[in-house]
């Protein structure tokens, strides 16, 4: 009985070779944005003006990060930004980890219709109720205060929360539950001690995707904080490199360099969590 052979590594590498290159122009296109906006921060202004682009500046230079860490309100700004998305990030998955919970372990009736309103949440486009939700800050008195933009971005990231959670727990065997409290453990008990730990790659990834949302959202902010331009967060800031005499382009890009940073940072550290998060999280329950 004849063996199969393997098909050669040069065939197999000639089959992957549009799938490899097909890849390498998303990356590219992808991350070509980042790359401009990186080195043109790091572009003396005659590079930045000049007719003829160029792909590498022709001297690295740091007076765009000196003028965009020495604008006014950038540490203010920066706290408001970290405050609001941190609180934003807190307070949904505590609400979602409990509202996960009783959709995935318990029946109860209405348990289908209320998802299905969590995904028409999850679905309905936020920037239609930018109106409804002005006129509500507005008539309660709730504008130009930071505690409005966290409620808002908290109701924002909530379904995704709810959603990623939910499939997450239902992964997790009731029967380990069930062994701790034939141990003694109560119902809370032993969610705490057997269940949670095993949830920290969906929490990560609702985490990561609460915080950028967060971080990134301008539409609200800038809406919602007019008067009191203490409250602005660091989106908003990133406009006040316009004037009336022109846009200063490269303390624009090292202003949003900084402001990348901290979600680019998150994200790799937390990258292997948040892959089997999403996956868990979308396809089991």
């Amino acid at each position: 009985m004849s063996i199969p052979q393997s098909r050669p590594p040069v065939r197999r590498a000639l089959r992957r070779l549009p799938l490899n290159a097909a890849a390498a122009l998303t990356v590219v296109v992808c991350l070509f944005p980042v790359y401009w906006m990186v080195t043109t921060a790091f572009k003396p202004s005659t590079d930045i003006q000049s007719y003829d682009p160029r792909l590498v500046p022709s001297r690295w230079t740091f007076e765009h990060f000196r003028v965009a860490v020495g604008a006014d309100g950038f540490a203010l700004f920066w706290r408001n930004s970290l405050l609001v998305t941190l609180s934003a990030v807190l307070l949904a998955l505590l609400v979602a980890l409990g509202a996960a919970y009783a959709v995935a372990r318990m029946r109860w009736r209405g348990r289908r219709q209320f998802m299905l309103a969590v995904f028409i949440a999850q679905m309905a486009p936020w920037e239609s109720l930018i109106i409804p939700i002005y006129i509500i800050s507005r008539d309660t008195g709730m504008l130009d205060r930071l505690p409005t933009l966290t409620l808002i971005y908290f109701m924002i990231t909530l379904p995704f929360t709810v959603v990623v959670l939910r499939g997450f727990i239902a992964g997790i065997p009731p029967e380990l539950e069930e062994a701790a409290q034939v141990d003694g453990c109560t119902r809370a008990g032993a969610f705490r001690k057997v269940a949670f730990p095993l949830l920290a790659p969906g929490l990560m990834a609702t985490s990561l995707f609460g915080f950028i949302t967060a971080w990134n959202e301008f539409t609200y902010a800038n809406f919602l904080i007019i008067k009191q331009q203490d409250s602005r967060t660091l989106p908003v800031w990133l406009s006040s490199f316009q004037s009336t005499f022109g846009t200063d382009w490269g303390a624009t890009m090292a202003a949003s360099t900084l402001f990348a940073l901290p979600a680019l940072i998150i994200f790799l550290a937390l990258q292997r969590h948040v892959t089997a998060g999403l996956a868990s999280g979308g396809v089991k329950g």
